[in-house]
């Protein structure tokens, strides 16, 4: 090995020390809080905590379309939907919706992501308990820190197991049942079973991790409120 390969080598290494010893403080802080991965403890419960409040409290019939914050809405005819109202179509579903043609199935997805909500605690609490902790410093820095972690870690995962659930949810409610037997309808959405169901995925995951860090934030302000001994001294 020339002189050349080996300096770089040593620097490399120096590097490498560096690094460690920069992360050093906030890994034993993280295991001190006694969670040496997230799924172990500590911010696992946390999240499992702030995953089951937030999905009961969506799951409560009326919650989606209550709040405007995370409502469904009908997928725009371009194939993007936003989450809560963005997710609305302008002039032409105003229009629509005047004539009652769209206002009974934008309830019915709202209904269907409740519905898919109360059935997806365990896919979420079998996310949470794969995560590692791998960015303590940004985790323990945020008031929502441990839900991004998963919403970055997790979401493309999350949103593949929780998109059948919406279709049987969409099924249940009647929703892909209204569509296909108005010709009107569907012309106006520009949709079909697919689609709709790609988009009320997509918004209702948005607005459950709205809510997840909400139920975060909150708990990380009364760490010795209703969820008691479990987040003691992790704050």
């Amino acid at each position: 090995m020339t002189d050349f390969s080996n300096e770089l080598s040593r620097r490399a290494v120096l590097i490498a020390l560096a690094a460690g010893a920069a992360a050093l403080p906030f890994m034993r802080l993280a295991h001190a809080a006694g969670f040496p991965g997230i799924g172990a403890g500590g911010f696992g419960t946390l999240l499992n905590h702030a995953s089951d409040s937030a999905l009961n409290k969506l799951g409560v019939p009326g919650a989606f379309f209550g709040d405007p914050a995370v409502r469904i809405g009908l997928p725009t005819g371009g194939g993007s939907s936003g989450g809560g109202l963005g997710g609305m179509l302008g002039g032409v579903m105003s229009a629509g919706s005047k004539f009652g043609l769209t206002d009974g199935l934008t309830h019915k997805l709202n209904q269907a992501a409740g519905v898919a909500a109360l059935q997806a605690k365990p896919v979420f609490h079998t996310a949470i308990s794969h995560l590692s902790l791998s960015d303590a410093p940004g985790i323990i820095g945020k008031s929502d820190g441990a839900t991004q972690y998963l919403h970055t870690s997790a979401g493309p995962d999350l949103h593949h197991k929780l998109r059948p659930m919406i279709d049987d949810a969409l099924g249940q409610v009647g929703a892909f049942r209204m569509l296909e037997s108005s010709t009107q309808l569907s012309a106006l959405i520009g949709a079909g079973r697919d689609k709709l169901g790609e988009s009320v995925t997509r918004q209702a995951l948005n607005g459950i991790f709205t809510y997840i860090a909400a139920e975060e934030r909150r708990l990380r302000a009364n760490p010795m409120g209703p969820a008691g001994s479990v987040l003691k001294g992790m704050f």
